[in-house]
């Protein structure tokens, strides 16, 4: 009965009747220490894989700045050639020329930095 009620209890028999064990301090240590490590090289993966996340989304930053680049001088500002005189086409101009006014005037600063962040997270061998 006493088997059959510290299964159930989830406790030693000695620990039933009143003895007291003693667990090994080295034991206790060394178990806790596996639990760490578990832990420690969860964490690695998690910040390797948080690095090449953001590795690879620079990169991707780079590919889409380049490419809009790429667009806006395939088409050489289409809206210079528009009738002004017409409102929807006036209110479409500005807001393209707003946009090609910004994008050449922002985005190699951050072109640099990402290219800066994909080298600083490249993966070191």
């Amino acid at each position: 009965m006493l088997i059959a009620l510290s299964e159930a209890l989830g406790t030693p028999v000695s620990t039933l009747l009143g003895e007291t064990v003693a667990e090994s301090e080295v034991d206790t240590i060394k178990a806790l220490s596996e639990k760490l490590e578990i832990i420690n090289l969860q964490f690695a993966r998690k910040k390797a894989l948080r690095r090449t996340v953001l590795h690879w989304s620079l990169i991707a930053l780079c590919l889409v700045i380049v490419a809009v680049f790429a667009a806006l001088m395939a088409v050489n500002s289409p809206y210079l050639g528009w009738d002004f005189r017409d409102p929807e086409l006036a209110v479409a101009g500005t807001i393209y020329h707003t946009f090609e006014w910004l994008f050449v005037r922002v985005a190699p600063f951050i072109l640099i930095a990402a290219i800066v962040g994909v080298c600083l997270t490249r993966k070191k061998a």
